[in-house]
């Protein structure tokens, strides 16, 4: 990736940057978190769990800052990521927060974002 795809498409609304993970991920089959001794998570203004997740390691790397300074971009299969993250997370009542930017991310039900990933994996 260069680093003008990076800085633009950082710079997209959470929902462009929504659409841009569902079809990157399907694409490479991979989802990126970020990993120090435990994954990365952060809270909703209501002290909900969120645990980010982008569609690139760079994307990842740019917000390995600040709590996360120690953190390692870190890939999971997609496949893992749908069969046994998500529903656990779901279990867990915690929400996936799709491409933190720093600044924000799509929050969204984890039924919603399976559908879509499985929506996008047809196409191939």
């Amino acid at each position: 990736m260069n680093n003008k795809e990076i800085e633009v498409v950082s710079k997209l609304p959470a929902s462009k940057r929504y659409e841009y993970f569902i079809k990157k991920v399907a694409d490479f089959e991979k989802v990126w978190g970020l990993l120090d001794v435990g994954w990365a998570i952060s809270e909703d203004d209501n002290g909900n769990s969120l645990m980010p997740f982008w569609p690139k390691k760079e994307f990842a790397n740019l917000c390995a800052v600040d709590e996360w300074k120690n953190y390692k971009a870190e890939q999971i299969e997609l496949e893992d990521f749908m069969q046994e993250w998500l529903p656990s997370m779901k279990k867990d009542g915690i929400k996936p927060s799709i491409f933190w930017n720093n600044v924000d991310s799509a929050v969204l039900d984890i039924d919603t974002l399976i559908l879509d990933l499985e929506d996008e994996l047809k196409k191939y």
